[in-house]
């Protein structure tokens, strides 16, 4: 990788504060590093201690050049260990009210290092599309500031429409009637390369009756300060949404598509590197000498994701679906996934799974999906999850919960036809089916061969000389590093 130019640039990274956003811009500060930048990477207090207590105590201790520093996030403090997901309307609201002025204060002290001579000096902020503070923060200090928007091109597109469903009336719904009368199959063809796209397909919380809804007002102001920001990345790559990418570069000039990061990162040695990492939960690494025990594309891995919560009778249906298909399974099943209570699993069905179901915490889930043992993948259709399937060539069965899920649940199945929907009460008969048609028919291996042709493409557009190779080159050059 390039080093650019003497003076070290140094970029200071602020993602949103919750795993799927803090996941993503790691591997971009990564990238950077690895392209010559001094790193500074911004965790809340909250979630600082939790990678302490997750990745053991010299975990963010960091390299010379690669350094982790804390802003509070003015939320109140949670009860018991505070291993959860914050809740993310009110850390919305705190981020508009709360983060710009610990976050100047952060660069003041940053740049004081710097004439001590110990850092270079900030050249450039970096930070998730939601943390719309830190443009006004670049704004004051003269600096670059690149947003990134860690989820689909698809989804930003429809971010950028919120405001018109408004003006058009189509939201907020007229009252709770609305989420089950089939309003929710009106078409958005208006919305340029969404061809068949309905309400339902949006990210949900625009399935609102509140005509003052927060997160709408919070998505349609971050919209609009987009717009000046220097660049945006986006966590996505040319061959996958080539139409959407075309659409946005019109709407958006500075937009670039510089991912998938799985496929970037795993063709660049960073040895170095390995050591840091950014994952809020301790992972179970005993499930990897599991699957060795496995045949080929013979085993189900199963992770909702760091969010998603269900009903205790809902996990009841995943799981016996899950030992109904008599398919060798992994299950991450996260401590908070259950609402109101721990997870509680029959002796019957534990005995019933026994010599082919394994049931983990948390787990290195792109070593996992990458293992030749894993066949499918059911997912909640996070973005990162989605980028890890494609990045490692296993098709998904989608079970999508919250935000961008849906929209990502809509390209999966049938824009690009590398999964199958499961009905959002799934029973035990329907996932049961599903397992088989995804693992053993037709379809799946159909689907298969397809996640394995975008697999390739995605490794096409991260070497040298591709697609999203040239972009991250090109931001480097023309925006980071513009002095």
């Amino acid at each position: 990788m390039s080093n650019f130019g003497e003076g070290k640039p140094h970029a200071v990274l602020t993602p949103y504060p919750v795993q799927g956003h803090i996941n993503p811009l790691f591997k971009l500060a990564k990238l950077l590093h690895l392209r010559g930048f001094h790193i500074t990477f911004v965790h809340t207090e909250y979630n600082h201690k939790r990678l302490l207590k997750s990745r053991g105590p010299n975990a963010l201790d960091g390299l010379p050049d690669f350094a982790f520093e804390t802003i509070p996030d003015g939320l109140p403090s949670i009860e018991g260990d505070g291993n959860v997901s914050q809740d993310i309307p009110s850390l919305c609201e705190s981020i508009r009210k709360n983060f710009l002025h610990p976050f100047r204060e952060l660069l003041a002290r940053l740049n004081n290092s710097a004439t001590a001579g110990l850092i270079p000096p900030v050249t450039c902020l970096i930070s998730d599309f939601c943390m719309t503070f830190s443009i006004q923060a670049a704004q004051e200090l003269a600096l670059p500031s690149v947003l990134f928007y860690p989820a689909s091109a698809t989804s930003f597109m429809t971010a950028l429409h919120v405001q018109t469903l408004l003006d058009k009336g189509l939201i907020p719904l007229k009252d709770e009637s609305y989420l089950t009368n089939g309003y929710l199959d009106t078409k958005v063809d208006w919305i340029s390369c969404l061809q068949n796209f309905r309400l339902k397909d949006l990210p949900d919380f625009i399935r609102t009756t509140n005509p003052n809804d927060f997160m709408v007002e919070f998505f349609i102001e971050a919209a609009d300060i987009a717009k000046r920001a220097s660049a945006m990345f986006i966590n996505t790559f040319y061959e996958l949404e080539r139409d959407v990418l075309s659409a946005l570069s019109s709407k958006f000039p500075s937009v670039y598509p510089i991912g998938p990061f799985p496929s970037f990162l795993k063709q660049t040695p960073q040895s170095h590197l390995a050591s840091l990492g950014s994952n809020l939960w301790k992972e179970d690494t005993k499930c990897l000498q599991w699957l060795e025990s496995k045949e080929p594309e013979s085993v189900v891995y199963v992770n909702f994701g760091s969010i998603t919560v269900m009903s205790p009778e809902q996990l009841l249906e995943f799981a016996w679906g899950l030992a109904n298909s008599k398919k060798p399974f992994l299950w991450i099943i996260r401590p908070d996934l259950v609402i109101g209570g721990s997870v509680i699993l029959s002796p019957e069905f534990v005995d019933n799974i026994s010599d082919r179901g394994l049931i983990a915490s948390w787990c290195p889930q792109e070593q996992v999906l990458n293992h030749p043992s894993i066949g499918g993948f059911l997912t909640h259709c996070g973005w990162n999850s989605t980028l890890e399937s494609i990045s490692a060539g296993v098709p998904m069965l989608c079970w999508p919960f919250f935000a961008d899920q849906p929209t990502n649940c809509r390209c999966i199945c049938k824009e690009w036809d590398i999964g199958i929907e499961i009905d959002t009460n799934g029973k035990r008969e329907e996932v049961e089916k599903l397992i088989n048609e995804l693992m053993v028919e037709e379809k799946g291996k159909r689907m298969r061969q397809k996640t394995m042709e975008l697999k390739k493409k995605a490794e096409e557009d991260t070497r040298p000389g591709g697609c999203s190779y040239m972009n991250l080159d090109k931001v480097i050059k023309d925006v980071l590093l513009k002095q």
